[in-house]
């Protein structure tokens, strides 16, 4: 069995054109479809599989199969051969389909004796609408012309399929039929703020009138020159923004600019029109492709890189043969863009004078379109899954980037909720801003130090805006996660020694590199680990691969020569991991001193204290640091042993919990008996709340996302610790899940301001 020829493809999307021209219902053409596709690919068998309400595939036509079987065979997706190809939304190519551990026997359809398969998903839009598979009944692997080949047919059969509707549309909608009335979407806060504005859709429909080429020269040519066009307009938008953005916010850009001149991605967009396909349903067939893909990663960094791709084939499908090209940048109303992702270049083709807001299907607050939409002061709210479906172009929308929420189509009474909600943020900023210059005093005179996290030279421009005391968290990964290569030693320099030009004299402590778990470096050779977050990530990876750390730490010792520098190691779980990363500093503070006679002026040590373990080890560990922090996000985690990123757990412990409250009590009082000073940062940092039970526990040092400053410095200016400390303390023994309530209690009887 010689299988498919090389020339086959381009021989059978054209009788593929004549069917899909011809006469017939849909499902004729359909069966007439399958049959082609057998005879050209020399196959027993041809099947194709539509999706149909509830995740479920039902075979639609077949050439090969009992006709009888049609409309009757039904698989979940994830079930058989066929639902897991629509699961994983990509080609399956089996020698012997029989004894694959997920194979399915369906009597009806008579495929026993069909021993190899390949098959393909249908996509639509980056969403799986279909499978269609070949059998044969000798035992083969199919060729890559023979995958390729499939692919690109489904593709025909995607077109076929959406254009008749074969399966309805309400089928799978649930707001189906409601499209104008009021509604209300859940999501993530990505960017903070509050607005209100008319929808937009960002993405750009490809229509793809005619899938297969007449005439591939010319669709080639077609292509030559959109491409041209896109690669010309991408480097103008990134020169004329160039002065916008600080280094680590050009190193997105620069990432974006070379996706546009990737060979890789240029070559599938080649190779497809060469199969005889359209420029722009080669397009479509690479775009498809990369949304399918995307579903797959979870890493953000390579998430965000697949969205660029995403954008690009959007640009380039708007530059052939001129078509209309929506003025962004010129908008005539207040507008809220909606998409399923983007890539941090697309905010700049809005005008900001009238972009009110994003939402986002996806998106994560570390991704690049966050981080550069809060620098432009963009509320932005993630993972809205049913935006798409639920909304139409010129909706009227209220954002709410406060709370992780979006209204649709809003009736009076709640657009008269949001307006005071927005007058009332306002007016708390407004309040907020007249605190900035007081000193961060409690009401009883106790001096408090509130701090900032950062993480980009964006953050850092801002700081003398904020009032804050200096930067406790540092989070140096950042500038590692945003570029596509390893930062050499002189560029991670010049980042610390601008932070540290910028804070002129006010503390800065930074973090040495915390990556793994949720956060994958993709230069960063790693394998797929079962507990990430309790893998190889942190120091772990810094002391496995001491030249990552020494490259680090070399950095920070050059950008403080003269200075204070101020450092901390994270995850550290046993008192010889910190001397072990301390011994590294020591060797790369000497051979500073030996090459330039410039070291820094003085050097504090610290360490992080996130896993439960060090606690029992805290009084000699203080013996060994400068000061520690408490990283609440993760010594939660860890404590309760909770995902933090599983939705059905992560909000099944209170950060106000006695037990919880017990071991914060234990840290603070461990360093005071040392003379340690002890910080906390994490989200309980940042909550008026949450910290005026820290104060209570002994906590006098905070950092917090910027956002969060104003509310908790009110809060701590109008508390008496000395009438706190004892009431909190007995909280730690009660056996509540939560001592939430007895706090609030607290602060409305003794007029604390939350």
């Amino acid at each position: 069995m010689t299988g498919l020829a090389v020339s086959t493809p381009r021989l059978l999307l054209r009788k593929l054109h004549q069917v899909m021209a011809g006469r017939g219902n849909a499902e004729q053409r359909l069966d007439e479809i399958v049959r082609l596709i057998a005879g050209n690919m020399i196959a027993e068998v041809c099947s194709c599989y539509l999706m149909r309400a509830g995740d479920v595939l039902e075979l639609f036509a077949t050439e090969g199969l009992n006709k009888d079987a049609v409309h009757q065979t039904r698989l979940r997706v994830g079930e058989g051969l066929i639902g897991d190809i629509a699961a994983q939304a990509r080609p399956l190519n089996l020698s012997d389909a029989q004894t694959h551990p997920q194979f399915a026997y369906r009597p009806e359809t008579g495929e026993e004796e069909y021993h190899s398969l390949l098959g393909t998903p249908v996509l639509r839009g980056g969403r799986v609408i279909g499978v269609l598979a070949v059998q044969n009944r000798t035992r083969r692997s199919y060729t890559e012309e023979e995958v390729e080949a499939l692919q690109t047919v489904a593709m025909v059969v995607a077109e076929l399929v959406s254009s008749e509707e074969m399966v309805a549309a309400t089928e799978f909608s649930d707001t189906a039929g409601n499209a104008t009335l009021p509604h209300r979407i859940g999501g993530s806060i990505l960017a903070e703020g509050l607005a209100s504005g008319y929808a937009m859709m960002h993405e750009p429909r490809i229509e793809v009138l005619q899938a297969i080429a007449d005439d591939v020269p010319l669709e080639l040519t077609r292509l030559e020159t959109a491409i041209s066009a896109l690669q010309s307009s991408v480097d103008a938008l990134l020169a004329a923004t160039n002065s916008l953005f600080t280094d680590e916010s050009q190193e997105i850009f620069e990432a974006y600019k070379m996706f546009a001149h990737d060979k890789g991605w240029l070559k599938k967009l080649n190779d497809a029109v060469r199969t005889g396909l359209t420029a722009e349903a080669a397009i479509k067939r690479v775009q498809d492709d990369t949304r399918a893909r995307m579903k797959e990663i979870s890493d953000p960094y390579l998430r965000d890189r697949l969205s660029d791709l995403d954008d690009l084939a959007n640009r380039l499908y708007l530059h052939l043969d001129g078509h209309t090209v929506i003025d962004r940048r010129n908008l005539d109303q207040a507008t809220v863009v909606i998409a399923n992702n983007m890539g941090a270049a697309e905010l700049l083709d809005y005008d900001r004078r009238h972009l009110k807001a994003v939402i986002l299907a996806e998106g994560t607050r570390s991704s690049h379109v966050a981080i550069v939409a809060r620098a432009l002061g963009v509320p932005v709210v993630g993972q809205c899954e049913k935006i798409g479906e639920a909304i139409e172009q010129g909706d009227f929308i209220l954002v709410d980037g406060e709370h992780g929420q979006v209204f649709l189509r809003p009736g009076d009474d709640v657009q008269e909720a949001f307006s005071r909600n927005v007058r009332l943020r306002e007016e708390r900023q407004a309040k907020y801003a007249t605190l900035r210059d007081m000193p961060s005093v409690s009401k009883d005179g106790e001096k408090l130090s509130l701090n900032i996290n950062a993480g980009l030279l964006i953050d850092v421009d801002h700081f003398h805006e904020t009032g804050a005391d200096g930067i406790g968290l540092f989070r140096t990964e950042l500038q590692f996660m945003v570029r596509s290569q390893m930062p050499k030693v002189d560029e991670q320099t010049d980042l610390y020694s601008k932070v540290l030009d910028n804070l002129n004299g006010k503390p800065v402590v930074f973090r040495t590199l915390d990556v793994g778990g949720d956060k994958v470096l993709p230069y960063l050779r790693t394998k797929p680990e079962e507990n990430p977050a309790l893998g190889w990530r942190a120091i772990r990876i810094g002391l496995d691969r001491p030249a990552l750390l020494k490259s680090q730490l070399r950095a920070m010792v050059r950008a403080a020569a003269g200075r204070e520098l101020s450092l901390m190691f994270p995850m550290i779980a046993e008192v010889a991991e910190f001397i072990e990363a301390k011994a590294i500093l020591k060797k790369e503070i000497e051979k500073e001193s030996k090459r330039s006679g410039n070291e820094p002026a003085k050097i504090n040590v610290g360490s992080m204290i996130e896993v439960p373990s060090i606690v029992w080890q805290l009084p000699h560990l203080l013996n060994e640091v400068d000061f520690v922090s408490v990283g609440s996000n993760d010594l939660m985690q860890f404590f309760f042993a909770v995902d933090r990123g599983n939705p059905k757990i992560s909000d099944r412990y209170d950060t106000l919990s006695p037990s919880l409250l017990k071991l914060l009590s234990k840290i603070a009082d461990d360093c005071a008996a040392a003379d340690v000073p002890v910080s906390v940062c994490g989200d309980i940092a940042g909550r008026p709340l949450e910290v005026m039970a820290l104060l209570g526990l002994g906590y006098r040092n905070f950092s917090m996302s910027a956002e969060a400053l104003g509310p908790v410095k009110e809060m701590a200016l109008s508390v008496d610790i000395n009438q706190l400390r004892e009431f909190v303390l007995k909280l730690c023994d009660v056996r509540d899940h939560s001592v939430r309530d007895q706090l609030r209690s607290f602060a409305r009887d003794h007029s604390i301001i939350m």
